[in-house]
């Protein structure tokens, strides 16, 4: 045995402890709730609990809800990150690292806090609420529906994108920005034919990572509404540890709709992202 098989070995043994760390966390668990999905307490093994799940209003209201606050603040969450990371390569450094630094502090802030923070803002009689309607910007807002959670979903993916994009404008050098403008082309057309392609890639990326920190959030919208308002995340818990619709199956089906939901999402970017590779080549 060489030095480069001893190797190769060496390293496939030190990959062992990871590899039960994922089967423990993340393989198992998938399988027991896929399992337990086709279970039912009154029909037994089948898809009861999936039929159960898109005939009902009820249900298919939570999954519309999801996939709408998801998209729309990953969506404006994107939009303000991109236009924050590139300002930052645009700044002095030592206010880079500042922004950099609280960037990383308030991307996990989030749960019971932010939602605390959020009232004493936004709410009802929050301070922010009270001057704007003394101002008469608004008339009424009510952060407990669902614009208020996309303006709560918003703020906390601002600084997860920042941070995920701002490594990407290094891909853009400035000296094509000189050639672009020394051939003629304007700043529309930088970023058309050269600045987007190149970040296509890292944007599609942001994006379903945005989407899949929104589709996932529990804690903010429940300490929020205390578990009234109606998205998956707050309906699987309910069934979890709910005292009156106690029902771990249908709650297992309905991860299993979560999960599908962010394959199909992940699916979609890997063939726009194929896409993108090809038309920027």
């Amino acid at each position: 045995m060489n030095a480069m098989t001893r190797g190769k070995w060496l390293a496939a043994f030190c990959l062992i402890p990871f590899a039960l760390f994922f089967f423990v966390f993340q393989l198992a668990p998938l399988f027991w709730v896929m399992i337990n999905s086709l279970q039912s307490e009154e029909f037994g093994w089948g898809l009861a609990n999936f039929t159960k799940i898109f005939n009902s209003k009820f249900y298919l209201q939570a999954i519309r809800y999801s996939l709408e606050i998801s998209f729309w603040s990953s969506v404006f969450g994107i939009i303000i990150a991109v236009l924050g990371a590139y300002s930052l390569r645009r700044v002095d450094s030592r206010l880079r690292n500042f922004v950099n630094a609280f960037a990383n502090m308030t991307s996990n802030f989030s749960g019971v806090p932010l939602a605390f923070a959020f009232i004493i803002l936004l709410g009802f009689n929050g301070s922010f609420t009270i001057m704007l309607k003394q101002a008469g910007i608004i008339q009424d807002f009510n952060l407990y529906s669902k614009t208020g959670l996309i303006i709560l979903y918003t703020y906390f993916q601002i600084p997860l994108g920042v941070l995920l994009l701002y490594p990407a404008f290094d891909a853009l050098r400035e000296d094509w920005r000189e050639s672009a403008a020394l051939l003629g082309a304007n700043g529309w057309q930088f970023w058309r034919h050269i600045g987007l392609p190149v970040l296509t890639p890292a944007l599609l990326g942001t994006f379903v990572i945005l989407l899949a920190n929104a589709l996932g959030a529990y804690a903010t919208v429940y300490a929020l509404t205390t578990g009234n308002f109606n998205v998956l995340t707050i309906r699987i818990a309910a069934m979890v540890s709910g005292d009156i619709s106690l029902d771990p199956n249908l709650a297992s089906a309905l991860a299993v709709v979560l999960v599908a939901l962010m394959t199909l999402v992940t699916i979609v970017h890997q063939l726009l992202l194929k896409r993108s590779y090809h038309v920027s080549r």
